[in-house]
């Protein structure tokens, strides 16, 4: 081959090169944009508790600079400026704080990421999936945007080994009791199967009664609640004193004190903050709700 053409060649195959290693560095977020890190983000801000949990747990603390004012976990959470809420975060503070990466998901209204996007503020929106195991995906996207991939890897070994312990555990399992969760205190609010707190609920061996229902959350009928007759009623609360309070609305309520549940005292609490987060401890969310519906089984799992 002639020298001219054989150099040819050779800066088309670093063209090429560069262009593929291009293609394989850009990640599409939840809406479909591109996203392609040059370097790791330095300065991040989260728009979902979740989010700042995964980052805290991938050793990411120092990077964040802005949080929503429901980021409560860990308490460094608590420390870092705020933006807002999860639906009505500020465009200014956020400017302010000057980002090179803000991480939503798509419960954030897409007005807001927009005008962030049209502000040049690179945004990556994350989906949180209606599964548990969405929750690794999840972990491994952030681990590649922050370039923290192999500290995502351990913390996502380390929740798959977790629940596969729990699946063991709970293979001999044959009854599955009919359970009502019970979300935001007072009041019949509950999820359906579309949630992921219903596959949590699956996969805790239980069966959820509002789980022929295809939607994410409704308020359940009480006539129909009557008529299901659920043998556990597990309620989300934020304190020991919510669910105290939303315990004793449920055993006052015409007719419900009829129910198996609460006339067995099978009325349990869950840490709502834990089981409505898809994050680092919703393994502990599960392994709990496992312990609630079958405490003989699950042990050690805690």
């Amino acid at each position: 081959m002639k020298p001219k053409a054989a150099n040819l060649l050779f800066l088309f195959a670093v063209l090429f090169s560069t262009v593929l290693g291009t293609q394989e560095k850009t990640i599409r977020d939840a809406l479909g944009n591109p996203y392609s890190p040059a370097h790791a983000p330095r300065r991040i801000i989260s728009l979902a508790p979740n989010i700042t949990e995964i980052l805290f747990a991938l050793d990411l603390g120092e990077r964040i600079v802005g949080v929503t004012r429901y980021c409560d976990y860990p308490g460094e959470a608590l420390t870092k400026e705020k933006i807002g809420g999860l639906v009505d975060p500020s465009l200014e503070k956020i400017k302010s704080l000057n980002p090179d990466l803000v991480i939503g998901f798509r419960g954030n209204p897409l007005r807001v990421i927009e005008r962030l996007g049209r502000l040049k503020t690179p945004v990556f929106v994350l989906e949180m999936g209606s599964h548990f195991e969405a929750i690794f995906g999840i972990i491994e996207t952030i681990g590649k945007i922050t370039k923290t991939e192999k500290k995502a890897e351990v913390l996502i070994n380390s929740m798959k080994e977790k629940y596969q312990r729990l699946q063991l555990a709970l293979q001999p399992v044959i009854h599955r009791p009919k359970v009502f969760l019970s979300l935001h205190g007072r009041g019949l609010w509950t999820c359906g199967r579309e949630s992921f707190l219903h596959d949590l609920l699956i996969k805790a061996k239980g069966e959820n009664i509002a789980g022929r229902i295809s939607r994410r959350y409704m308020n359940y009928n009480r006539e129909q609640l009557i008529h299901d007759n659920p043998e556990i009623v597990i309620i989300l609360a934020t304190s020991k004193k919510e669910f105290v309070q939303a315990r004793d609305w449920l055993r006052k309520s015409s007719h419900l004190e009829s129910l198996r549940a609460v006339r067995e005292d099978k009325i349990y609490f869950l840490d709502a903050n834990l089981a409505t987060r898809p994050g680092p401890r919703l393994i502990n969310a599960l392994a709990q709700l496992a312990h609630l519906l079958h405490p003989e089984k699950i042990k050690d799992i805690l």
